[in-house]
C-alpha cells in the first residue's frame, strides 16, 4: 500500500522535496538577462511573502499556477494577488 504525501502548505519548491523542478527553475532563471532579473534582496523579500501566503501549496501558487521562485526572479512580474509588485526604478 502506498502512502500519499501531503502537500506542503507555504513551502517553496526546495522545501517541498521537488528537487527536479527546482533544478529546472534554476536553469531557466540563469537564462534571464541581468537587466530583467530581480535583485537578490528583493527576490528574497518576494519569496518570504509567498511563503506566508495561503495560496502557496507544494511549491506552486494556486492562483496562477506558477513556481514562485521563477516568477519572483523577473523584476517586471507581479504577484497574482498583489502581495508584491513590480520593481520600480527611482
Amino acid at each position: 500500500m502506498s502512502e500519499r504525501a501531503e502537500a506542503c502548505i507555504g513551502c517553496l519548491l526546495w522545501e517541498s522535496g521537488r528537487a527536479d523542478l527546482l533544478e529546472s527553475v534554476r536553469v531557466h532563471i540563469e537564462k534571464i538577462p541581468a537587466a530583467e532579473r530581480t535583485a537578490q534582496a528583493l527576490y528574497d523579500d518576494r519569496l518570504a511573502v509567498c511563503r506566508a501566503c495561503c495560496h502557496l501549496i507544494g511549491g506552486t501558487c494556486l492562483k496562477c499556477g506558477c513556481y514562485p521562485e521563477f516568477r519572483a526572479a523577473f523584476r517586471t512580474q507581479r504577484c497574482p494577488v498583489k502581495k508584491w509588485q513590480v520593481y520600480k526604478e527611482e
